[in-house]
């Protein structure tokens, strides 16, 4: 069978641990003897972006943005611990925020669902979509320990030198304060990007935040989602068939406990934190999720979800067996090419996208799976298969389809 063309490269992000020893074994199995793959190669890997001062990370999303469509395999964001194991010259950000900030992206995550791996919320029939806005809020806060009494004021000093003042809290002994803010471009990004991926998947897009007790800081997210909604989207999506809906956030997670899925929830930074992790967990596994990052202008970079699965490196390493779960990492390379395809107009690299995604589900559907899932399937007999082994089972059930 002759291989399938590709006309533009992908960028390929490769990456560390475990997740880069299976990176390799998914091209070499399960797509180069199929595609005639073309990609432009940067190493993520935490060696070598040492070795670069991080300048690959940053030539790998200026990559992004000229080819449209980026597959990254999981990344080592090093701690005190990472330093001195890998000799660093400095503790390198996370390639992830990194990548997200140079594509002004929004993360959508959502769980892949197969027979015998049951969501604990029984009535999920379909995966839920988390768009994350990453950017602000908590994780760039600004933090003081009050000592004692004291005032604590929130002063803005515009550049002609005027000032808008408000008192936090008047207090009269120990505590604490916290600053926080966002961008008003940033929230543009996150609204378009949530509009721009809701047509793009025919799916409904819901929006939570808690603007009756934010009435400033959370009101300002839902206005402007109201407004670009309304000037740039409204007709696209009466023309989808689909429907934008926002609610409070406390009432969007009621809603979607009762809720079949299939449909898109957007929420800010830290509530797109926690509620994709609450997803992921109740459908089983973060190596069971799919992960893209979507720019406003249409740019997509496709990854795992889950980390570089440390444990079983150290495993690997010493020559002993693993049994680790690829599919989050298959996904992505799917994902991936699906979006090539689609760009450039090569029905027959959709096609394999699909085929590939079925074969892997159909791969555990027939009770050969890795341990982490077998641990949780209603499957009964189930095969225990090895990292390298669960991916020859699936090219195996590629072949065969």
């Amino acid at each position: 069978m002759a291989k399938i063309q590709m006309k533009t490269p992908l960028v390929e992000m490769d990456g560390d641990e475990m997740t880069r020893v299976l990176w390799q074994i998914i091209k070499d199995e399960l797509l180069i003897p199929f595609i005639d793959l073309k990609t432009e190669y940067y190493d993520l890997g935490l060696e070598y972006r040492n070795e670069t001062n991080d300048q690959v990370t940053f030539d790998s999303a200026e990559a992004t943005k000229k080819y449209g469509v980026a597959v990254k395999c999981a990344t080592i964001t090093p701690n005190a611990a990472r330093m001195t194991e890998y000799d660093l010259k400095e503790m390198w950000k996370s390639p992830n925020g990194t990548i997200r900030a140079m594509l002004d992206g929004t993360v959508f995550r959502a769980p892949i669902q197969v027979k015998g791996i049951d969501p604990c919320v029984k009535n999920w029939a379909k995966p839920i979509t988390l768009a994350r806005h990453a950017y602000g809020d908590v994780y760039k806060n600004t933090e003081i320990k009050v000592p004692g009494a004291g005032k604590a004021e929130l002063v803005f000093t515009a550049e002609d030198g005027t000032e808008i003042r408000k008192t936090i809290m008047d207090f009269d002994g120990p505590g604490i304060i916290q600053g926080i803010h966002n961008k008003d471009k940033s929230i543009e990004s996150f609204a378009r990007s949530c509009f721009n991926y809701a047509l793009d998947t025919k799916q409904d897009l819901w929006f939570a935040t808690k603007d009756t007790i934010s009435k400033i800081y959370d009101h300002t997210f839902k206005d402007i989602f109201a407004d670009i909604f309304e000037a740039e989207y409204k007709e696209k999506f009466d023309a989808a068939g689909i429907e934008y809906f926002y609610t409070l956030i406390d009432d969007a997670v009621a809603r979607v406990m009762k809720a079949k899925g299939g449909f898109i929830w957007a929420c800010k930074n830290y509530d797109g934190d926690v509620m994709s992790d609450m997803v992921s967990s109740a459908c089983g596994s973060l190596a069971m999720m799919t992960s893209v990052l979507v720019s406003p202008s249409g740019v997509y970079e496709y990854e795992a979800a889950h980390g570089t699965v440390q444990r079983h490196y150290y495993k690997h390493l010493k020559g002993e067996e693993t049994s680790t779960n690829s599919v989050a990492t298959i996904f992505a390379w799917t994902g991936a090419l699906r979006k090539r395809g689609e760009m450039d107009d090569i029905p027959e690299l959709m096609e394999f996208a699909d085929k590939l995604e079925k074969a892997t589900l159909s791969t555990i559907e027939s009770g050969k799976m890795t341990k982490d899932l077998a641990l949780i399937t209603s499957l009964e007999n189930v095969t225990v298969l090895n990292s390298q082994d669960f991916i020859k089972a699936i090219r195996e059930t590629l072949e065969n389809s």
